[in-house]
């Protein structure tokens, strides 16, 4: 399943215009919100909230598309979802599209995880984050804008080499990370619906994995639990080795979605190794999933968004 609906154009930067490993908290909203809320640059939360109304957010078609089905182990189940993960909008063109997004534990507590091809881009813009988005229950936790600097272009940080080389050839960097704003109260993403742990180093062969996205036109996000294994590809217009799980029914929509170990039912996070992505931005059918392996370059791109994150 070749998961791109669109390839957008390569930046010019890091930013989309328009260390040890945190530890993952539960998190629920502290009695009062925080004194200052980081500056949003003409876009906050009361602002995506209005431009991202019920009916636009069930508009917008994913970012990516599968392809035919293939006869796999895994079986991917509809849920309600869990609070730390959640579609990820944005306007590209004239159009509203969609992909699957996590919050990562970070120090500023305002950092979420997608796939690079769902964030690239020079006519991306009004991006935010809704967690656990449903079609019943829109925002059950708010939303979260992510933010822009002073030149008005949002905080995303993309591998430059994959913007370099495109989805094909920099598949082993399709990985991205985003600042968000507080909510309309005030709150910092962490603080309402908690944050997995970013791990980098593992194993690509994971014996349970909990795979979430959100497939094209459902409802509700899909899960579905199996191991990993390690897919090195053979064609050299697509070079790398990837993490590799069945399960079925992740077609459009879910790139960016968490390969999520260790879940713990009581928090709802868990150690996040992998997005969907990579290998043909995240496979050649929806029954089975790939994912950029989490190594150095990931952890390198992780304390920039850090380092950037920090600078008002």
């Amino acid at each position: 399943m070749r998961r791109t609906l669109t390839v957008a154009a390569a930046t010019a930067a890091l930013l989309l215009p328009g260390g040890p490993l945190p530890e993952a908290e539960a998190g629920t909203a502290p009695a009062q919100a925080p004194a200052q809320a980081p500056a949003t640059d003409r876009w906050s939360a009361r602002e995506a909230e209005s431009f991202w109304t019920p009916d636009r957010m069930a508009s917008a078609v994913p970012i990516s598309r599968g392809g035919a089905p293939a006869a796999v182990d895994g079986t991917g189940r509809d849920f309600d979802g869990i609070p730390v993960v959640g579609r990820m909008f944005v306007m590209k063109g004239g159009g509203a599209y969609f992909c699957t997004a996590s919050v990562v534990a970070s120090p500023g507590r305002d950092l979420v995880l997608s796939a690079a091809h769902c964030l690239l881009g020079t006519d991306a813009r009004q991006v935010a984050f809704v967690p656990q988005y449903t079609a019943q229950n829109p925002q059950p936790y708010g939303m979260f804008p992510v933010l822009r600097d002073a030149a008005g272009r949002s905080k995303v940080w993309i591998d430059p080499r994959y913007r370099q080389l495109g989805a094909d050839k920099g598949a082993a960097l399709d990985v991205a990370f985003a600042q968000v704003g507080p909510d309309a109260d005030g709150f910092p993403v962490e603080d309402v619906v908690g944050g997995n742990r970013l791990v980098t180093g593992a194993t690509y062969a994971h014996p349970k994995v909990s795979l979430i996205g959100y497939p094209a036109s459902a409802a509700r996000p899909r899960l579905c639990v199996n191991r990993t294994t390690k897919f090195t590809s053979t064609d050299p217009g697509i070079p790398g080795s990837f993490l590799r799980i069945d399960c079925t029914g992740y077609p459009g929509g879910t790139s960016g979605g968490p390969f999520l170990t260790g879940f713990d039912e009581r928090t709802e996070t868990g150690d996040v190794v992998g997005v969907i992505g990579g290998w043909k931005t995240g496979g050649d059918t929806p029954d089975t999933s790939y994912s950029s392996y989490f190594g150095a370059d990931i952890r390198k791109l992780y304390e920039k968004a850090l380092a950037g994150a920090r600078v008002a």
